[in-house]
């Protein structure tokens, strides 16, 4: 038995509409009429790309809600990361991000190029693409060390802004 993939989160959020619209608008989320009868205050989202029966669920937990403590002075989960198919995915989504004032900060980690923002209610997500195995090499191995600047620029230059992702890490070669 081995697990297989990560297939959905649940957040509690202060405001589900709120943060369905960020959710939708920011990242191209879809929200899905899966939310069962007589149950208010959820919603069900899928990722653009995605072929999980939702990924996220949001549950309303009201206005009076303090911020997520984990990390700080409780333990808990620190964020979600999503991955993308291509650097220009990355390049519009940190376009996006920042014009929502959601844009947290942008790292290299030699072979994941990493988008981190936050949603309405501070929860941290991080959006990544990860280099294909076939094009890793000695520099981008020796940089999982370290967490770099992201030059998105100088990464498609490298790579191909339109290069899939992931290939042979994350997604099976051939496919």
């Amino acid at each position: 038995m081995a697990i297989h993939r990560l297939n959905h989160a649940v957040l509690y959020v202060s405001d589900v509409e709120r943060s369905v619209a960020f959710y939708r608008d920011v990242l191209g989320f879809t929200r899905l009429d899966m939310t069962p009868d007589g149950f208010r205050g959820a919603a069900f989202m899928r990722a653009p790309a995605s072929t999980n029966d939702h990924d996220l669920g949001l549950f309303e937990i009201g206005q009076a809600a303090g911020p997520s403590q984990a990390g700080r002075a409780t333990v808990g989960l620190y964020h979600l990361a999503w991955e993308v198919e291509t650097l220009t995915d990355l390049e519009q989504l940190a376009v996006a991000l920042r014009d929502a004032g959601a844009l947290g900060g942008a790292s290299d980690h030699g072979t994941t190029k990493s988008l981190y923002g936050h949603d309405p209610d501070g929860l941290e997500f991080e959006i990544a693409w990860i280099v294909p195995a076939d094009l890793l090499d000695d520099e981008a191995l020796a940089a999982r060390k370290r967490i770099g600047r992201l030059d998105l620029e100088r990464e498609k230059a490298r790579y191909g802004a339109a290069t899939r992702g992931g290939v042979g890490i994350s997604i099976p070669a051939g496919s």
